[in-house]
């Protein structure tokens, strides 16, 4: 009878040992080969993102710059156009004291 237990037992052993390598198989990641290959892939999408951002970020940087010389440029105009206007008033205010 301890025969008929301890070779159930080792049959429940096997069962479990063959059953694990079966979900060992299924579940087993990707060969060394396929995961480089995964990796390399996963490298150049990365690399991709990167780029694509990089050029959009350079694009809303040059936007920026290009409305803060706009800005630059239309401030000098003011300023020009206020320093005309002064020299003008006080070229008058002279013409009258003679």
């Amino acid at each position: 009878m301890a025969e008929d237990v301890s070779a159930g037992k080792f049959a429940y052993f096997l069962a479990g040992l063959g059953v694990g390598a079966l979900l060992a198989l299924l579940f087993a990641p990707q060969t060394g080969q396929e995961m480089r290959d995964l990796i390399g892939v996963r490298a150049n999408q990365g690399k991709d993102y990167v780029t694509s951002k990089s050029k959009e970020v350079r694009g809303q940087a040059e936007q920026l710059v290009g409305k803060a010389k706009d800005l630059v440029t239309q401030q000098k105009e003011q300023l020009s156009a206020a320093l005309e206007a002064g020299k003008q008033a006080y070229q008058e205010e002279k013409a009258k004291t003679r």
